[in-house]
């Protein structure tokens, strides 16, 4: 568990933010599947609600505009001291940035970009909201893994321009490399080649800590939400991926630690 007692590192994934069609709905599952409370952010986008858990915000959910014609999915953002130099270095380094840079009101300056491969990711420069208070208990984020086609030249941009090094798995069936910032291990990247979904492309996924993976996945069920891939147990701990009622998915893990 690890608290937010101040700024991030730049380089550090710092949030996670969900933009659908139906709030209500959604915060209404993910408060009964995760035990989260909600209360407003800033509205320069539109309706936006922070989740607390226990008090302590975790992640975010806003209304997606009803003209953008954008995927349901959960964003992470990763932390930034100027996020108009983040922006243009992601240009510079082949990807886009789709959405700012651009103030939200007096909690920060944010962006949303996406890599050469076309996986979205936010960039946040903290002013009065540093991010997530707490990681790593039942209820909030564990891990952000980017699943894509190979590993190789999407990590160099990443290393480019958050300025990670990667710990490489060594494997002649097993494409995945872990991010590094300051020997810290801060996400992955995994190479699924031909498996990675057509329909979705490369993406990145929010692991949430349960107490039990099962039981967490037949709750989601109960919600209204469905089991995109069984649970199974690997590297991280026992892990499933599910997607909640609106279609976003997410990975349910409760860790190995």
């Amino acid at each position: 568990m690890t608290e937010a007692a101040a700024r991030r590192a730049p380089g550090t994934p710092c949030w996670v933010s969900l933009m659908v069609h139906d709030m209500a709905a959604t915060q209404e599952f993910y408060g009964a599947l995760f035990g989260w409370e909600f209360r407003p952010g800033p509205r320069q986008l539109g309706p936006y609600a922070r989740a607390l858990l226990d008090g302590k915000e975790v992640a975010g959910i806003g209304l997606l505009p009803a003209e953008r014609q954008l995927s349901i999915a959960w964003t992470p953002y990763v932390a930034s001291d100027d996020v108009d130099v983040t922006a243009a270095t992601v240009r510079q380094c082949g990807g886009t940035v789709g959405v700012g840079p651009l103030d939200a009101g007096e909690a920060g300056r944010m962006a949303i970009g996406s890599d050469p491969s076309g996986a979205v990711f936010g960039i946040w420069q903290a002013a009065e909201h540093l991010g997530m208070a707490v990681t790593g208990v039942p209820g909030a984020v564990a891990w952000n893994e980017l699943v894509t086609r190979e590993t190789a030249s999407v990590t160099k941009f990443y290393e480019s321009v958050f300025g990670y090094t990667e710990d490489a798995v060594v494997s002649a069936d097993f494409d995945c490399v872990t991010l590094l910032l300051e020997d810290r291990p801060v996400a992955s990247v995994h190479g699924v080649g031909h498996a990675l979904p057509p329909d979705r492309g490369p993406h990145w996924m929010t692991y949430f800590e349960v107490r039990d993976v099962d039981e967490a996945v037949e709750r989601v069920a109960d919600l209204g939400g469905h089991a995109v891939r069984a649970a199974r147990d690997g590297a991280r701990g026992r892990v499933a991926t599910v997607a909640d009622p609106e279609g976003a998915e997410f990975a349910l893990v409760t860790s190995a630690s």
